[in-house]
């Protein structure tokens, strides 16, 4: 599968010198977040697959202009073609603003979300607009990460964060991926591809039912330990 990744500046490449076609390649397109809705807009009319987005911190404006055939993923574990992406945006609190979280709000929504999670059987892609606390995010207060993104990879091990807010020009040693324990970090600034074998996305799939099957005996274990005891004399 070939992931068009888009985030924080819209792409000349893709917007001003467009050539029909050019989207063709791509399965599946996702939005970190700040960026113009009628980039996304237009991103989504020439193009046949999804566009899947998450909010930026300056998306303020999608509230009364959302980008048009485009997805919102916000708080949702999103499926396609046997990935499980789950979307939560914006960023660090510094101001007044709709997208914009304390570490404890962050934390609140991703404990809200438990069950959605459980039920998929976990996550692939983690898609965020801001990074991971300590994981390419940087030291002012509205580029701090989420401590809470941390947490969330060492108990559900994606095998891909995505994210954006950080720009290239913000740093010298800004990295395009990061290694944390199981899981390759993703920064999507501007435009990145990410390509992931077939094979891969249906091994993971395969994974899914094992680990549903094992809770499965682990409940009828203990249902066997504990017998329920007849209330007949």
């Amino acid at each position: 599968m070939k992931i068009l990744i888009v985030s924080d500046k819209e792409s000349k490449a893709l917007w001003d010198y467009y050539t029909p076609g050019m989207l063709d390649e791509y399965d599946l397109i996702l939005s970190c977040g700040d960026l113009a809705p009628q980039y996304l807009s237009f991103l989504a009319t020439f193009t046949k697959v999804p566009v899947l987005y998450v909010h930026g911190n300056h998306d303020d404006c999608y509230v009364n202009t959302p980008p048009e055939g485009c997805v919102c993923i916000e708080d949702k574990v999103f499926r396609y073609k046997g990935l499980r992406i789950l979307g939560l945006g914006g960023s660090n609190r510094y101001k007044p603003g709709i997208n914009q979280y304390t570490q404890a709000e962050m934390r609140h929504r991703i404990r809200s979300l438990r069950f959605r999670m459980f039920r998929s059987g976990g996550i692939d892609i983690l898609l965020t607009h801001s990074p991971a606390e300590g994981l390419g995010d940087a030291e002012d207060i509205p580029h701090q990460g989420f401590a809470a993104f941390v947490d969330l990879m060492n108990k559900y091990k994606p095998k891909y964060m995505i994210h954006g807010h950080v720009h290239a020009n913000y740093t010298r040693n800004m990295k395009r991926i990061t290694a944390f324990g199981e899981t390759q970090i993703v920064n999507g600034y501007e435009k990145y591809v990410l390509e992931i074998p077939d094979e891969e996305i249906a091994r993971w799939e395969q994974e899914v039912p094992k680990r549903r099957r094992h809770r499965r005996r682990r409940r009828k274990g203990a249902a066997d330990n504990n017998p329920v005891q007849s209330s007949e004399p």
